[in-house]
């Protein structure tokens, strides 16, 4: 079947069109030939133009004509225009100069700012690495997955906290992308860090809808992330000491015909070396000795190689370990504890180009994501000897391994069509539980069998450039769920437009059937590694979102600015959530063993629907955003509050980001955020009581000590959270020397030490004129929090 596409497609590239020419090739930066994505490729004074895929692959064709200017223009670059020849087919690489290192050589040397009015693409937002890089960040710690919080439509969690909550979907419902490779859980320090080093990437890009046809597989949003590939000019490298880390990259080319290259890139924190000694003190003054520590690592790596100009070898890999240990021991206990988890993955992509028109990636794809918990317990008597020993393991994990195949075929200047397929398949161990005791009933031991699936999808789709004022991005995907008992198969449906009401201004729309096949269980909401993914079953269906979007997106002027405005609707279907007071350790009393989880959980619908607002500007000496989102977010549950609908957790009504980059000149740089949101919807009691029981041997005073408090708490997450708001700054210090450049930045987080609350808690309060009462304290997490970071280049 694969062979019959093929042949037909080369019949209609090379049989149709004598009447038309290609220009095809490779985008590439000046000094590292490090591939460009997303570069804008036209002809001047015409609308119709392509974009290089993600290996930097361009196919124009147009037709034939004495000589054309065309035009190459990507953000933060110099726009070049070139005068060529259009009466033959021509394959050349261009490689642009980064804006910042111009010279008065290149034809054109004005920064080009990347105009949203031309793209049909909408819900989107490519984000510069660049920009990253220059925002204040938590204990110094670049950021990618904060930075999107900041965005319209992206809500944060909890206060420090990674993850992301896109359009009203929960952290399960985003898609992470690294080399093709999905990533299952992209939180360091639970929670508090992302696990994407941003010295590594290339490009990143966020889609909140309208998807386009070749992804698949979650609800809310895609998080796609392109690695370097690795600088094959020189050896070159960066890096940076902070307070809790450290980081290095290094990249260079492989070979003296320098035809390939590779990067490596680690990252380890110090946490455990500066806390030993305090931590080792606190325990020495409860009375035992002993020690803790904690630790996270990650290394990126890639290599790639180029056997021709038609056939390239990338492989890429990324490992992260997060590790906490406890060893604790005084007269009359041992304990030792511990609490690891780690993601894999890996990537061995083929590009092979067919003719000028059509260019295929082929990858399989490797990704593993584990949890363990470890704990034992030893008693001893008075005597010295062992009088209990108790020992707890649990683990879960998902191993995945897939193979995708997709087409970029180009037949002319008005229509870039993509289609392929992928497998994926899925192993699941959802628990895996031992107790072990001296007492012979206290013995336990859960190994359930591995729960595996098969995924896959095939897709097609077309941006069509319909006239000098319309796109439409039509595509359909496929999409299939195998398991042992039950097959599922969905057709999802994707559409976009974009119309060009005046030049620089466009009315867009889009409308996108997503379906997710594997689940997230979570009751702690904020993404720790103890949430369980589990696999759709007969018993637990598919989740399903349909979204609808509409907005406009208007570029202003030559100030490097661009607007756009945004309203949608989301309906989701089949979301799941725990039972009231369910989790994934349900014992079940009388087999001694742990309940199925599909025992444990509720299936439900939730919608979503708002507007966003973002001002955006990418490139110049002042650069940054404003973004608004007003939005509401309602989830129903037959088996939960009553089957009435409440607002989840992460539901904001309002919320603000405001980022500025300014560069004072070569030397110094500051940078500044400010946010607000509405405080989180939580579940709080709204008044306690106790049931006095009259006993004859029990006077009031001691009845009232012993007696249970009740408490009622009235409709789920019927209580809002005080707003959230909160100022950083940072400043760097840029000095360039004779062979390296080095930044010294310090930074602030929550500049005028904003109490925001991380959770509450009730405490009773005695007064000796108003008695007892119940007061709500908010508990705060961070104060103000100042950091530094040294930064190097070579």
């Amino acid at each position: 079947m694969k062979c019959k596409l093929l042949l037909f497609v080369f019949f209609i590239t090379t049989g149709s069109m004598a009447q038309q020419i290609t220009f095809s090739g490779y985008i590439r930066e000046s000094g590292s030939q490090e591939l460009l994505p997303g570069v804008s490729v036209y002809l001047a004074n015409q609308t119709a133009g392509v974009s290089s895929n993600h290996y930097g692959f361009f196919s124009l064709t147009i037709p034939k004509q004495d000589t054309v200017s065309l035009i190459f223009s990507f953000v933060g670059y110099g726009k070049l225009e070139l005068r060529k020849s259009a009466t033959t087919n021509q394959e050349f690489n261009i490689t642009l100069e980064p804006a910042n290192t111009l010279k008065e050589v290149v034809v054109n040397a004005e920064r080009e700012s990347q105009r949203i009015s031309d793209d049909i693409q909408m819900s989107s937002i490519q984000l510069p690495v660049s920009q990253v890089k220059k925002i204040p960040a938590f204990l110094g710690e670049k950021d990618v997955l904060k930075v999107l919080q900041l965005m319209p439509g992206v809500q944060k969690g909890t206060e420090g906290q990674a993850g992301i909550y896109v359009r009203g979907g929960g952290p399960d419902q985003n898609l992470l992308i690294l080399d093709d490779a999905t990533v299952y859980n992209a939180n360091h320090l639970f929670g508090f860090f992302s696990v994407f080093n941003g010295d590594a990437l290339k490009s990143v890009e966020l889609i909140k809808g309208g998807f386009p046809s070749r992804y698949g597989g979650r609800l809310s949003s895609v998080i796609d992330m392109q690695m370097k590939d690795g600088n094959k000019e020189k050896l070159s490298g960066e890096g940076g000491i902070g307070l809790i880390s450290s980081r290095l990259t290094l990249e260079g080319p492989l070979g003296k015909r320098k035809k390939g290259s590779f990067l490596l890139s680690g990252r380890r924190t110090y946490l455990d070396i500066l806390a030993k000694p305090f931590i080792e003190r606190a325990i020495e003054n409860e009375g035992g000795e002993g020690s803790a520590g904690y630790f996270f690592q990650d290394l990126n790596l890639k290599f790639n190689y180029d056997f021709s100009q038609k056939d390239k070898i990338y492989l890429s890999g990324f490992f992260g370990k997060d590790k906490f240990n406890l060893n604790t021991l005084d007269e009359s206990f041992e304990e030792i504890a511990g609490l690891q988890w780690a993601n894999k993955t890996g990537t061995l992509r083929w590009n092979h180009l067919y003719n000028p028109k059509l260019f295929s990636n082929t990858s399989l794809i490797f990704s593993n994501f584990n949890f363990g918990i470890n704990n034992e317990l030893i008693e001893y008597d008075e005597d010295g000897n062992n009088v209990s020993d108790f020992s707890l393991d649990y683990s879960s994990g998902i191993d995945d391994l897939g193979i995708k195949t997709d087409f970029d075929f180009y037949p002319n200047a008005n229509h870039e069509i993509k289609f392929g397929l992928q497998f994926t398949r899925h192993i699941f161990s959802p628990t895996a539980f031992v107790i072990n005791g001296t007492e012979g009933e206290g013995n336990i031991n859960v190994k359930p069998d591995r729960l595996k699936s098969l995924e896959s999808g095939i897709y097609a789709e077309d941006v069509w450039t319909i006239n000098t004022k319309a796109k439409l991005n039509f595509g359909l995907r496929y999409s299939n769920f195998n398991t042992d008992s039950k097959n599922y198969g969905r057709l999802e449906p994707r559409i976009s437009i974009a119309y060009k009401m005046a030049p620089d201004l466009s009315l867009k729309g889009s409308y996108a059937v997503m379906n997710q096949y594997i689940h997230l269980l979570t009751n702690t909401g904020i993404g720790l590694p103890t949430d369980l993914w589990v696999p759709t079953t007969d018993r637990v269906a598919p989740q399903r979102s349909e979204q609808v979007a509409i907005g406009l997106a208007k570029d202003l002027g030559n100030t490097g600015f661009n607007l756009s405005l945004e309203g949608y609707y989301k309906d989701m279907k089949n979301i799941i959530s725990y039972k009231e007071g369910a989790s994934f350790l349900e014992l079940d009393g009388n087999t001694n063993s742990f309940n199925d989880w599909q025992d444990n959980i509720t299936s439900g619908r939730g919608n979503s629907y708002g507007s966003e607002f973002l001002l955006h500007k990418k490139t110049g000496r002042f650069s940054g955003w404003a973004g608004y989102t007003l939005s509401w977010t309602n989830w129903q549950f037959e088996e939960l509050n009553n089957g009435k609908k409440f607002f989840p957790k992460y539901d904001r009504r309002h919320d603000i980001s405001l980022v500025g980059i300014y560069e004072v000149n070569e030397r110094i740089s500051l940078s500044g955020v400010w946010v607000y949101g509405t405080g989180n919807a939580l579940t709080m009691p709204l008044a306690s009581f106790r049931i006095r029981i009259p006993t004859a041997n029990l006077n009031n005073d001691i009845n009232r000590n012993i007696l249970p408090q009740y408490s009622d708490y009235g409709e789920r997450n019927s209580f809002r959270a005080e707003s959230y708001h909160r100022l950083d700054l940072s400043i760097q210090f840029h000095k360039k020397k004779r062979r390296h450049e080095r930044t010294w930045e310090f930074g602030v987080v929550n500049a005028y030490n904003r109490r925001n609350p991380f959770f509450y808690q009730t405490e009773i309060q005695t007064d000796a004129i108003k008695g007892e009462r119940t007061v709500l304290k908010r508990i705060s997490l961070f104060p103000i929090i100042p950091s530094f970071t040294y930064n190097f280049k070579f």
